[in-house]
């Protein structure tokens, strides 16, 4: 189906990242897969080129294009040629959103013109080893001293928390035994601050070259203006971008589905059984036939998402509606296309077996489905 979301700048933008990641990506794709890291000089590289600082404005060196379709090509670009950047897409997509909407004129001075370049890369701080989707349940503690916040605590599952030069953590800066979503706050920390640590690197199911670290807090000495937003508003603050952190993973869903059809149809093709390319097997077509038909149906629904939220008008049930049925496809989708496959499919050297890892996830962060179906039914007056 015709799709009408993107205008010239967006394809010429698509060029630019098909270009980059032919040449600097792919070749050495592997190797990061195997490192189970991408190499920091990425995003430098990235950022030289414009790709990674399109949303920060001009006056510090950026894009000036606050334009979500440009994040949008670059998850599609990545699913096309087959690789997996999720610690980039949390830069992009989820943080940076929170210092281009929450930073004052010092902290833009300060910080800006590094997340243009590339020479700042972020991650946000908010799961805990007993805190999951529960928020309100935040247990790390920051507490003044001075011009300073005293922070202690541990996070965990934190994409990009091994490179990141800014960490966004959610502490409790005052309790409230009467509401537990008032009193937490969002703090910067900055790489290097003593007293915090970067820990172990979580072992996966899939998404290997994303880096999913757990962090620590000993006493670490925050100054008070490395706080982001007004202090004890972080439920509320958190909640501005929590529609786009959704989107994007549903972007990054539909595009992996599509990506592993893409490939089973050449795989099928190309290989014979019984004396027959399996592509000429009735129940290969009728599965690639729901497969494509549930994949344009996913897409329809994100393009029309991605239109609202560009427009400022998607809601928070439209975007766990959008990530919920985009997801699901894509785990479904994904399923289907490395059955296909057969054995080879689950051999980890083939591209279908490790988006079928990576795909996992996808229903778990950014909001369980379970969580989504929640919010979509409270919508409905349930």
């Amino acid at each position: 189906m015709r799709r009408t979301l993107f205008e010239q700048d967006h394809e010429d933008f698509r060029r630019l990242v098909r270009d980059f990641i032919a040449r600097e990506v792919l070749p050495v794709y592997e190797d990061w897969r195997r490192a189970g890291l991408v190499p920091r000089d990425l995003f430098t590289a990235l950022g030289e080129l414009g790709i990674i600082g399109t949303a920060v404005p001009e006056e510090y060196g950026g894009g000036g294009q606050d334009d979500y379709r440009f994040n949008v090509v670059l998850q599609e670009e990545c699913a096309r040629a087959g690789v997996t950047l999720g610690g980039l897409r949390t830069h992009l997509d989820i943080v940076v959103p929170y210092f281009t909407g929450l930073a004052n004129a010092g902290q833009r001075a300060r910080w800006f013109p590094g997340l243009a370049s590339g020479d700042l890369y972020t991650a946000i701080a908010m799961s805990e080893p007993d805190t999951g989707s529960d928020l309100a349940g935040v247990t790390t503690r920051a507490v003044r001293d001075g011009q300073h916040y005293v922070l202690n605590g541990a996070k965990t599952f934190i994409t990009g928390g091994h490179h990141a030069d800014l960490v966004i953590v959610v502490a409790r800066t005052a309790t409230d035994p009467d509401d537990r979503r008032a009193g937490l706050s969002l703090l910067v920390v900055e790489k290097g601050m003593p007293g915090f640590t970067v820990g172990r690197k979580l072992e996966k199911i899939g998404l290997a070259v994303q880096d999913t670290v757990e962090l620590t807090f000993a006493d670490v000495r925050v100054p008070v203006a490395n706080l982001l937003g007004e202090e004890g508003a972080a439920f509320t603050l958190l909640g501005r971008n929590l529609a786009q952190e959704r989107l994007a993973i549903a972007v990054g869903a539909v595009a992996q589905a599509r990506a592993a059809i893409e490939m089973t149809l050449t795989y099928v093709r190309d290989r014979t059984v019984f004396g027959r390319p399996v592509a000429h097997f009735q129940n290969t077509k009728f599965e690639l036939a729901a497969m494509s038909a549930e994949s344009e149906a996913a897409q329809t629904l994100l393009d029309a998402a991605v239109t609202a939220l560009v427009a400022g008008e998607l809601t928070p049930a439209d975007a766990a509606r959008t990530k919920l049925f985009c997801t699901e496809t894509q785990g479904r989708v994904i399923d289907r296309c490395l059955q296909l496959h057969g054995g080879y499919g689950y051999i980890l050297e083939s591209p279908i077996a490790r988006l079928y890892a990576d795909a996992r996830a996808t229903r778990i962060y950014g909001g369980t489905s379970e969580v989504l179906k929640t919010i979509i039914s409270k919508s409905l007056g349930l």
